[in-house]
């Protein structure tokens, strides 16, 4: 896509293929997700296997995952899942690496890893040095609609910080699925250095009239807020909408310092893995 049109269109950071253990969901193959992606305007996604979540092998599910999208690798990117308190965690993060996957996938509150979790810290020094973002998905559903059998509850914001102080941390983490009461708990208890490195997809955030989408574009910054649709648990449009539903003033100063979305933000955690680290 170098030098295309293509490439002025963000790449979604959160979406899925496949099933949903608590409710149907219509249409999540790959070449559904191509013709969403393209319709709303997307370059392509970070695309993860929804079912995998809910596993406690994850290696089923990866190759489930790469062999699903093998035939529209430019337009879709392997998220796969890497489980850290799993055996053998460091195979599937190296195999992520050769697959030239932007981002691997957890979930710590299916899991049932809390914050200062060893395994999570361990997985995330090693996404930094691999220069592979670490996705946490905070919820699936909100608890208005979530099945009562779905019992693991939100990951919480104690959780995201732990991993983003690790330190001499490399890790880049984008944080998928939340609030902006989860969002501002987590952005202003970190330094401005960890703050950097931290990103949100906006997916979830509501719009006029309580507005929280406007008030973190205007308070953490557009560039900390990432394009995620969560397809096909959520419309794709809903980003779209939010950002169309912005005071002029505000999509203006867009221009100057624009949304975040998944290829520049895999780039960022590239560079800063082979950056020479200060003595």
């Amino acid at each position: 896509m170098t030098g295309s049109v293509a490439e002025t269109r963000p790449v979604d950071v959160n979406a899925w293929i496949g099933s949903y253990p608590f409710r149907d969901i219509p249409h999540p193959d790959a070449d559904v997700l191509v013709r969403v992606l393209e319709r709303e305007g997307f370059a392509g996604a970070w695309v993860g296997h929804l079912p995998g979540a809910f596993y406690r092998d994850p290696a089923p599910s990866n190759r489930t995952l790469y062999r699903a999208i093998a035939a529209h690798r430019d337009t879709l990117h392997p998220a796969p899942i890497v489980r850290p308190d799993w055996p053998h965690w460091e195979l599937a993060l190296a195999a992520a690496h050769s697959e030239g996957a932007p981002a691997i996938r957890v979930y710590p509150a299916q899991w049932g890893l809390s914050a200062g979790h060893t395994a999570l810290a361990e997985l995330a020094l090693a996404c930094g040095e691999y220069g592979i973002v670490m996705h946490a998905t905070v919820r699936f559903e909100d608890m208005r609609q979530r099945h009562p059998m779905d019992v693991a509850g939100d990951v919480s914001a104690a959780t995201l910080r732990a991993i983003a102080r690790l330190p001499n941390s490399r890790c880049h983490l984008l944080v998928a699925s939340a609030g902006r009461e989860l969002i501002e708990e987590t952005h202003w208890g970190l330094t401005p250095d960890e703050q950097a490195r931290v990103a949100y997809d906006f997916g979830w955030l509501w719009g006029p009239p309580e507005d929280h989408f406007l008030h973190l574009v205007r308070t953490i910054g557009a560039h900390r807020l990432a394009w995620g649709t969560a397809w096909p648990l959520r419309l794709a449009q809903q980003c779209r909408a939010l950002v169309a539903l912005l005071p002029d003033d505000v999509r203006d100063a867009l221009r100057e310092s624009p949304f975040l979305d998944g290829r520049r933000f895999s780039h960022r955690a590239r560079m800063c893995a082979e950056a020479p680290r200060s003595l």
